[in-house]
């Protein structure tokens, strides 16, 4: 997907600080670049979206930020109506808040919010996502899968995401919910994907150049599957423990970033001196 030199995808591990510094939501209204920015909430993958909406009206409205509408799309026809397609693309971000990805997808995929969401990256606006917000970015996601448990061979579900990155997985709540293996099992089955795990309170802000920076209180873990020389992933019996060897992985912090065109990742300093990295110092 081609991405203006204005325009960030923002993707957020879940609960995101609403009370106190709000480190990564003022992040948000900064990289709208504008005085007084429109936001658009869309509530489709919660069960909820009254009260999630509002929620974040008022959380964006202590920020400053006035000009604010809730689009909550229940269905493939409102998905297509034209009116809540205006609505959508008047915004300078489009936030989409948690709950269940697969509804999101289901209910978004392929319709006019679907290629209109594409639309405002190539016009330069902001889109962020937390939680099913976030693994919805993706062209493959998580939809369900075992916490806290070693990896088994084939005990995820996954689901075609909204593609708005492309070649990644995402995974969120990743460290407090210990879902290191499911990712891990993603991407024995996908090793051609980069699979990327984001903490609560943590976000990766990803730009026009395909380079993306860690902003929050926790980390991005990035599994990258390419170097893998050995898995027994197989539908034969799934539950069984997974085995995968020469899997390279990247455990990275606030102000620490990530290139998904090179594949590398990008050191601190980098970015405070806005130089580019010596590629083999870290691979």
């Amino acid at each position: 997907m081609i991405m203006h030199k204005d325009a960030y995808l923002v993707v957020i591990g879940g609960a995101e600080d609403k009370k106190t510094d709000k480190v990564i939501l003022k992040k948000l209204v900064e990289l709208t670049n504008k005085k007084e920015p429109k936001f658009v909430f869309i509530t489709t993958a919660t069960q909820q979206p009254e009260e999630v909406g509002e929620q974040y009206k008022k959380v964006f409205k202590s920020l400053g930020i006035e000009n604010t509408i809730v689009l909550n799309i229940e269905n493939r026809e409102d998905a297509n109506n034209d009116d809540i397609n205006n609505q959508m693309l008047k915004g300078d971000c489009i936030f989409f808040t948690g709950g269940d990805q697969l509804r999101i997808s289901s209910i978004l995929g392929g319709t006019k919010i679907h290629e209109n969401l594409h639309k405002t990256v190539e016009l330069g606006k902001v889109v962020a996502g937390t939680s099913a917000g976030a693994s919805m970015m993706s062209e493959i996601m998580v939809v369900e899968g075992v916490d806290k448990e070693a990896p088994s061979r084939c005990t995820i579900k996954m689901a075609p995401g909204m593609g708005l990155i492309e070649g990644v997985i995402i995974d969120q709540h990743f460290n407090q919910r210990g879902r290191i293996g499911r990712l891990l099992s993603a991407i024995a089955q996908n090793p051609h994907s980069l699979g990327i795990g984001i903490d609560e309170n943590t976000a990766i802000i990803l730009d026009h150049k395909g380079e993306f920076q860690v902003a929050g209180s926790g980390v991005v873990t990035v599994i990258d599957g390419r170097t893998i020389a050995f898995t027994n992933t197989c539908e034969q019996y799934p539950n069984e423990p997974l085995a995968i060897t020469e899997v390279k992985l990247h455990v990275l912090p606030s102000g620490y970033g990530y290139s998904l065109a090179k594949k590398y990742p990008i050191i601190k300093s980098e970015f405070c001196n806005n130089k580019k990295t010596n590629e083999k110092a870290v691979q």
